[in-house]
């Protein structure tokens, strides 16, 4: 091989690696570039699919679920039936009434009975003979014992006559818990009725907004208007749809506020029935000072301060009873048992003598002693010991009974009576000033409703006026616009008055009609639309 020979081989060699390294090159780089194309793809999708997803939540938390429709009854009824409040002051009541039980059992006498049963060894007493002995001893004791009282300074009756009265007062006390639930639920319905017009106003709106851009489109393309016309009118319509979103958002809220007075979660569906409301049937017919002297004999608010100041002076005169002797009728029964009750000797009829001295077995029958003096030997009668003295005939036989008065005369006692009649007098003070409160309370409560009511009727009259203003303003100012002689914003002008001013009539009715309602509820009505 010649040096041209090798150097076009070499050339040629390196060529083909340099063309296989290119296409090498361009396949990674295809591959890259389709892995961009691919990523970018798929971020698009992402993208797109969680817009989607938050459309749908949006949709989800601005559109309430579709369910059936409920009467202000059956939510006043529902949250009667499951409310907390509701539940803890029938608690109290049931407490009042154990109160009240337990005192007049404390007119019955006092039973107790006790059963005991011991075990001892060594040297010790036995309960039964109250001799000393060295042995193991099992030993019982029942006993029971009973008391009456006859006179404990009328301490007993007053105590039944408070609790009476505490009972009283915590029934009164649930009525207005359920009041004031009531009022919170009629309260948040009206609302809901209240943004459901508003809905329906806004909704209205857009509609005439719309058609009325419709309208201004064809006469853009017939060159009758310009451009602009048609973009302020595109503008306006954008407006309304807000108008709209914000007045579902309100609804929603106020639903979702509903439900959480009713304790129903926010996944429920929940929706209400719209009655049929008047304001013009709603006529204030009495003065604040005639509505607060109904709510005063009606309202159980007032009746519960009663009740407990009543309770608080019985709480007095039982304090007071502390203060004087106590007489009691007592009685007792007790009987007892000991294993070492001395056991019964039964003779066989043999007799024993002792031992002599020497161990001889025949000692005589008289002896003397170094001393000179005399003695006899004592014979002793052979038998056995038997335990015959079972344990049922000594509970029989042990019995004792007892039966007497029982005069306890307070001296001193730590100035613990004194201190008590004390404190139920503070309290009693306490209640007649809690009394004048809750009336003091109550005036306010209605002065304030009276005047809101008044005001509201007012405002309701004017708004009504206003409207039927701006209708017909707004129907002249559309003929005009159609006759090409207002501008866009002219019609929008006009437009938005009269949706502020149906807003406001809106406002004003509902509120009206719900102070109205508030006032009837003072005076012990049903509280009903």
């Amino acid at each position: 091989m010649t040096v041209d020979e090798g150097f076009h081989k070499l050339v040629t060699l390196v060529a083909l690696r340099s063309l296989s390294l290119m296409k090498k090159v361009f396949q990674i780089r295809s591959l890259i570039f389709s892995m961009k194309h691919f990523l970018i793809v798929a971020l698009l999708l992402s993208f797109t699919v969680c817009v989607a997803q938050i459309d749908t939540l949006k949709q989800q938390s601005l559109t309430p679920p579709a369910a059936e429709k409920w009467t202000l009854k059956q939510c006043i009824d529902y949250a009667l039936a499951n409310s907390l409040s509701i539940q803890r002051s029938n608690y109290s009541v049931e407490s009042s009434e154990v109160d009240l039980r337990q005192s007049k059992f404390s007119r019955l006498p006092s039973v107790n009975g006790s059963v005991g049963y011991g075990y001892s060894w060594g040297r010790g007493l036995d309960p039964v003979t109250n001799s000393f002995n060295s042995t193991e001893i099992r030993s019982s004791n029942i006993s029971g014992n009973a008391s009456l009282p006859i006179y404990n300074g009328m301490r007993i009756h007053n105590t039944i006559k408070q609790n009476q009265r505490s009972l009283a007062a915590s029934e009164y006390d649930l009525a207005k818990a359920k009041n004031d639930l009531i009022l919170n639920v009629s309260n948040l319905f009206i609302n809901v009725v209240f943004n459901k017009e508003l809905v329906e106003n806004a909704k209205f709106q857009l509609a005439s907004s719309q058609q009325q851009l419709e309208r201004t489109k064809k006469q853009v393309e017939a060159g009758a208007l310009p451009k602009s016309e048609e973009l302020n009118l595109d503008a306006q319509v954008a407006t309304n749809e807000v108008s709209v979103v914000q007045q579902e958002n309100a609804l929603a809220l106020s639903i979702l506020q509903l439900k959480q007075a009713l304790l129903i979660p926010a996944s429920q569906g929940l929706d209400v029935e719209v009655p049929e409301l008047d304001p013009e049937e709603l006529v204030i017919d009495q003065t604040r000072d005639e509505i607060f002297d109904i709510a005063r004999k009606t309202l159980p608010e007032i009746k519960s301060a009663e009740m407990r100041i009543q309770a608080s002076r019985f709480g007095v005169k039982a304090a007071r009873g502390n203060l004087y002797p106590r007489l009691s009728l007592t009685a007792g029964i007790n009987t007892n048992y000991s294993s070492a009750q001395e056991p019964v000797f039964y003779p066989d009829g043999g007799f024993q003598f002792p031992t002599m001295r020497d161990g001889s077995d025949r000692p005589p029958f008289a002896y003397v002693n170094k001393d000179l003096s005399a003695g006899v030997y004592a014979i002793e009668a052979t038998g056995t010991y038997r335990n015959t003295y079972l344990f049922k005939d000594q509970i029989k036989d042990n019995i004792y009974r007892t039966l007497g008065f029982q005069l306890n005369i307070p001296v001193f006692n730590g100035y613990s009576s004194r201190a008590t009649l004390q404190r139920s007098i503070i309290q009693n003070q306490q209640a007649e000033i809690d009394a004048l409160q809750t009336s003091q309370t109550l005036r306010q409560n209605v002065e304030t409703s009276y005047n809101e009511a008044l005001a509201a009727s007012k405002v309701y009259n004017s708004s009504l006026r206003q409207v039927q203003a701006r209708e017909e303003a707004f129907r002249m100012m559309e003929q005009r616009y159609n006759a090409g002689a207002a501008t866009s914003f002219e019609y929008q002008v006009s437009q938005n008055d009269l949706y502020r001013a149906r807003t406001d009539l809106t406002r004003a009715k509902y509120d009206f009609i719900f102070k109205k309602k508030v006032l009837d509820f003072y005076q012990g009505k049903t509280l009903e639309f």
